[in-house]
C-alpha cells in the first residue's frame, strides 16, 4: 500500500501529532508499505524512516508554521500515486490535500484532534466558534472517514453533524514506561536527589501552556508528605513556577526517550490537569509505568481513567471537597497498598494498547476506505476563507 502522509505538524517541532506521525510511520515501514510526508516547511529532515519528508510553502502564526494551500501539493499527489491519503489533525494544508485527494479520487482518512470549544472559550473567542466549526467541518466532509481519538471527541463531531467517523485511539510503549523500571540503579539515584525515602512523588508530565492548566496543581499545596515533580515546558512555565512558589516542587524541563521514561519511574501517583484533552497520551504513559492516575472528569480523561479502579476521576469546577483533585490526591498520598492495587490495574489497562495494535487498526481503516469509499459532502467553505478569517493573515 502506498500511503500520502499529510501533517501540519512534523520534525523538528515534538507535540502530539508530530509524535503520532512518526508512530504511524514507523508502523509502515514495519509492514512493508510504502509512504511520503507532506508538511509544513520548518526544517523536517529530508526522510524519514526511509521515506521521503516534502516540505510546502509556509506561514509562521504565533511562532507556528502554517502549511499553505500549493499547486506543489497535488504535483507530488500525481507523481507519489498514493492508495490512501492520511492527513493528520487537517487545518489549511491538511484541507487542501483533502480537496486535492478527492479530485484525482484518492480515498482519504483525516484524524481529529483537537478541542475547537476549549480553544475558543479559553481565548475568549466565542465568536469565532459558530465558525470555527463550521470550518471544521468543511475541512472534514472531504475525508472519506475521520478518527477520532475519544468518546468526547466523536460526541463532539456528530453534534456538529460531521460524518463518517469512527474511533481510533492513541498506542503506547509498553517497553518504555514499565514498573520495573523503577527498580533500577539510574531511577534510585534520580529519585534520593529529589525526595526524602518517606516522601511520595506526585509527578505531572505534559506541555506547560494555558490549556494544560498546570497551574492548578497549587491546589495541592499542604498535602503532608507529599512531593511535586514537573516535567515539561511551554509559554506557562513563568506562571506554573510563580503558582507553586510555596511548594515542595522540582521542575526538570522537557525529557524525551530514555530521560521520559526515567522521569516516569521515581513517581508514586500521575496527576493531570487540564480539562481540554482530546485523548490524553501522558495519562496512558503513567498507567503503563504502573502509576494511578488523577485526572479531571472531562474530555479523553473519561476514556482513559476508570473512577476507583486505576485511578480517580475529579470534579474540574471543585477545588475542595469529596470530588476534588485534592480529596482524591490526598487519598493516594495516605495509602501506599492502594496506590500498588490502582498502578497494576492501571498497567493492565494499557497491555492490548501497543502503538503496534492500534497502528494495525489504522491499516483496517485504510482497508476499508479503499474497499468501499463513501460519497462525500461539497465543503461549505473554502481554504481561502481561513486566511480572511477575523485574525487570518488577510484579514486587515
Amino acid at each position: 500500500m502506498r500511503i500520502a502522509v499529510v501533517t501540519e505538524s512534523f520534525l523538528p517541532t515534538l507535540n502530539g501529532v508530530t509524535n503520532s506521525v512518526k508512530k504511524v510511520l514507523d508502523h509502515l515501514r514495519l509492514r512493508g508499505h510504502e509512504a511520503i510526508v507532506i508538511c509544513p516547511k520548518a526544517g523536517a529532515p529530508a526522510s524519514y524512516a526511509g521515506f521521503p519528508v516534502r516540505e510546502v510553502a509556509t506561514v509562521n502564526l504565533r511562532e507556528f508554521p502554517i502549511g499553505l494551500p500549493s499547486p506543489q501539493v497535488e504535483q507530488i499527489l500525481r507523481e507519489f500515486r498514493p492508495d490512501v491519503l492520511h492527513a493528520a489533525s487537517p487545518f489549511i494544508l491538511g484541507w487542501h490535500a483533502l480537496t486535492a485527494a478527492k479530485r484525482q479520487g484518492i480515498p482519504s482518512v483525516a484524524i481529529f484532534q483537537t478541542d475547537v470549544a476549549g480553544y475558543t472559550r479559553r481565548n475568549r473567542l466565542g465568536l469565532m466558534r459558530d465558525f470555527t466549526w463550521k470550518v471544521i467541518k468543511a475541512i472534514h466532509a472531504q475525508a472519506d472517514l475521520t478518527l477520532a481519538p475519544s468518546t468526547h471527541s466523536i460526541r463532539d463531531l456528530e453534534r456538529q453533524r460531521i460524518p463518517r467517523v469512527k474511533s481510533w485511539g492513541r498506542g503506547v510503549d509498553l517497553v518504555s514506561y514499565h514498573p520495573e523500571h523503577r527498580h533500577s540503579p539510574e531511577s534510585a539515584a534520580l529519585r534520593a536527589s529529589i525526595a526524602e525515602p518517606d516522601e511520595v512523588i506526585i509527578g505531572y508530565v505534559g506541555r506547560l501552556a494555558p490549556e494544560k492548566q498546570v497551574e492548578r496543581l497549587a491546589e495541592l499545596r499542604g498535602i503532608p508528605n507529599a512531593k511535586f515533580v514537573v516535567v515539561g515546558d511551554g509559554p506557562s512555565n513563568d506562571s506554573v513556577r510563580r503558582a507553586m512558589r510555596k511548594m515542595p516542587v522540582e521542575f526538570l524541563g522537557k525529557r524525551s526517550g530514555r530521560e521520559l521514561s526515567l522521569a516516569y519511574s521515581i513517581f508514586d501517583l500521575f496527576v493531570h490537569t487540564g480539562t481540554e484533552e482530546t485523548f490524553g497520551q501522558t495519562l496512558q504513559e503513567a498507567h503503563a509505568a504502573g502509576l494511578p492516575v488523577i485526572a479531571p472528569l472531562a474530555g479523553g480523561p473519561i476514556d482513559l481513567v476508570t473512577h476507583g479502579y486505576d485511578g480517580y476521576l475529579f470534579d474540574p469546577t471543585a477545588r475542595r471537597g469529596n470530588d476534588s483533585m485534592q480529596h482524591y490526591v490526598s487519598r493516594l498520598v495516605a495509602d501506599a497498598s492502594l496506590r500498588a492495587r490502582m498502578g497494576e490495574a492501571g498497567r493492565r489497562r494499557v497491555l492490548d494498547r501497543s502503538w503496534e495494535r492500534i497502528c494495525d487498526d489504522l491499516l483496517g481503516y485504510y482497508d476499508e476506505v479503499l474497499s468501499n469509499t463513501a460519497p462525500r459532502v461539497h465543503a461549505e467553505v473554502t481554504a481561502d476563507d481561513l486566511l480572511t478569517a477575523p485574525g487570518g493573515r488577510n484579514s486587515r
